[in-house]
């Protein structure tokens, strides 16, 4: 492959904010995963059939990163966090009601929402019995793993 467009896709990845890109053209196979995605344990990044082609970006190339709204630190009592990575929906379809709003209370094992990936949607539950002051997240909007969703006082 030539090393033009090599150094053509590395700078692609990186000013696009993909994870990772993989490339077959007849026996060569390159796999660029970007830096601030870091690949999980075990995983190489290589190129075959020249060593010299690795594919790795630059340490000093732009990575978009959104910022994970925090709950208030002030804020007593717990928070709901998300478990996974998905679509945040507050009823389960915009016909119902919300399964919570501000002020309702919520016993242990109550369904607080409704988190959809990969086209399954999962029901989550209270952790913890109280009121619920805050909602954090919008209907429809992406969460990522561990955002806070609820505080419950």
């Amino acid at each position: 492959m030539d090393l033009r467009k090599l150094k053509t896709l590395i700078d692609l990845v990186s000013e696009s904010g993909i994870s990772e890109l993989e490339i077959n053209e007849g026996e060569d196979r390159v796999r660029i995963v970007n830096a601030g995605s870091p690949a999980p344990a075990g995983q190489m990044v290589y190129a075959n059939p020249a060593p010299a082609m690795q594919a790795v970006p630059a340490a000093n190339a732009p990575v978009a990163t959104a910022p994970i709204a925090e709950a208030p630190a002030a804020e007593t009592g717990s928070i709901a966090r998300s478990p996974m990575v998905g679509t945040f929906y507050r009823a389960p379809n915009p016909e119902s009601p919300n399964f919570v709003n501000i002020g309702d209370t919520v016993k242990v094992g109550q369904t607080l929402c409704i988190i959809e990936a990969m086209k399954l949607l999962n029901e989550i539950e209270s952790e913890h019995a109280g009121v619920i002051k805050e909602i954090l997240c919008e209907n429809g909007q992406g969460v990522e793993f561990d955002q806070p969703l609820f505080i419950i006082a």
